[in-house]
C-alpha cells in the first residue's frame, strides 16, 4: 500500500488523468500529495517592473490546479494536501517526495517518440524520474 502518493500539477488539463491514475492505486488512509511549483525560471527572465505580477499570476494559477486537486481526492473519500513552492519543477518535485517521505510519484507525459522524444529529454518527468529516488508512475496523456 502507498500511504503517501504526490501527484505534481502544472494546472492542465491532463492532470485530471493523472490524478485518476493515483486515485485508482490509493487504498483507504492514503494521504494524496498535490504540488504546483512556480518556476522561478519564469520570474528570473521577467523584467524587473513585472516580476511581482507574473509571480502573483503564477501563484494563483497554482491556487486554482490545486483546488481542483483537493476537491477530487476529498470525493474520492482520501485525504489531501496541498502546497505552492516556488523553484524549479523537477529539482522541487524530487525533493519534495525525499523530505515528505513520499512512496509514490505520479505524473503526466505526452508519450513522444521518434524525434520529438529525442527534443522531450529535457521534460520535467524524465528529469523526476533520472533524478529521484522514490518510484514514478509516469502516466501518457
Amino acid at each position: 500500500m502507498y500511504e503517501d502518493i504526490l501527484v505534481p500539477t502544472d494546472g492542465s488539463s491532463g492532470t485530471a488523468e493523472v490524478l485518476d491514475h493515483a486515485l485508482a492505486i490509493a487504498e483507504e488512509g492514503t494521504t494524496v500529495h498535490g504540488l504546483y511549483v512556480v518556476d522561478k525560471r519564469h520570474i528570473m527572465a521577467a523584467d524587473e517592473d513585472s516580476k511581482r505580477e507574473v509571480r502573483r499570476s503564477l501563484q494563483e494559477e497554482g491556487e486554482r490546479a490545486l483546488d481542483d486537486v483537493e476537491v477530487t481526492v476529498e470525493d474520492a473519500g482520501l485525504t489531501a494536501r496541498t502546497v505552492c513552492e516556488e523553484g524549479i519543477p523537477h529539482r522541487t518535485v524530487v525533493e519534495y517526495a525525499r523530505d515528505s517521505n513520499i512512496d509514490l510519484v505520479v505524473m503526466g507525459t505526452h508519450g513522444r517518440t521518434g524525434r520529438q522524444g529525442v527534443e522531450a529529454l529535457g521534460s520535467t518527468t524524465e528529469r523526476v524520474v533520472e533524478n529521484g529516488s522514490v518510484p514514478v508512475l509516469v502516466v501518457n496523456i
